[in-house]
């Protein structure tokens, strides 16, 4: 009998995993080779870009640009922004978290962006070091800042760690599981998504100098007219038209 218990359970559990597998076939396997799925790009103050050539690949339809690390302001984030809305591109901003007060970086980086209600906001979380990186409870009290005075959440970046933490520590607790997810992960499929804070990520980065080098360049998985191999490229979960539609995806999340 209890033979029988062990492999029913057994049983049961190898099909609860594939059918997470099975479910994460479709939007995590290589989305951005469907050319109907948007693309996004997002960068900071060093990359160089040519907007003329950028504007001949019609996926790409937003931009993030970093705009505050810490208390640094981005050098060129007024200027691209400015050139960016002239050319009709949805635009998004970023916030790099660092160790210290959650509620001031919160604010700084409003006061620097001042985000209208159709521009993205971002807190990126670059690492689980509290010595290098804002920590999980200081990104909660800086998601509720920017909740609190704008009215919504913005979206929350983070690589497989990161990510994977934050599920296995909060689950659908707290406010990340309020938040778009922003994932960066530089494969061509995933079958290990955390499924326990978010469903599935509206943004993937799957594309930066990482995984794309001049010297393997027939590697690279995306390439953008006017931008060089250090840019990074995200695909959005969806359709040209429903990213053009959704962002910058407020409450996608709730």
């Amino acid at each position: 009998m209890k033979q029988r218990v062990l492999l029913l359970a057994i049983l049961c559990a190898t099909v609860v995993t594939s059918t997470a597998m099975a479910q994460q076939t479709g939007e995590f396997q290589a989305p951005w080779n469907d050319p109907s799925k948007a693309i996004v790009i997002d960068f900071y103050e060093e990359n160089q870009v040519d907007w003329d050539m950028i504007a001949t690949d019609q996926r790409v339809v937003g931009v993030i640009h970093e705009a505050t690390n810490g208390y640094y302001v981005d050098r060129a984030y007024q200027k691209r922004k400015a050139e960016a809305l002239k050319r009709g591109y949805k635009w998004g901003s970023c916030h790099v978290g660092i160790p210290g007060s959650p509620i001031k970086q919160a604010d700084f980086y409003l006061a620097v962006t001042k985000p209208a209600a159709d521009e993205l906001m971002a807190l990126d979380l670059e690492d689980l070091d509290p010595e290098q990186s804002m920590t999980l409870e200081e990104a909660q009290q800086f998601l509720g800042r920017i909740k609190e005075r704008t009215g919504r959440y913005p979206m929350v970046y983070g690589d497989g760690m990161v990510i994977r933490q934050i599920s296995y520590r909060f689950g659908k607790d707290g406010l990340f599981s309020h938040t778009p997810l922003w994932y960066a992960r530089f494969s061509g499929a995933i079958s290990n998504f955390p499924t326990g804070t978010w469903p599935t990520y509206t943004l993937w980065q799957f594309k930066s100098e990482m995984n794309c080098s001049w010297s393997k360049i027939e590697s690279c998985p995306y390439l953008v007219p006017g931008t060089r191999i250090d840019i990074d490229v995200n695909v959005y979960n969806g359709t040209v038209d429903d990213l053009r539609k959704n962002w910058p995806f407020v409450g996608a999340g709730d």
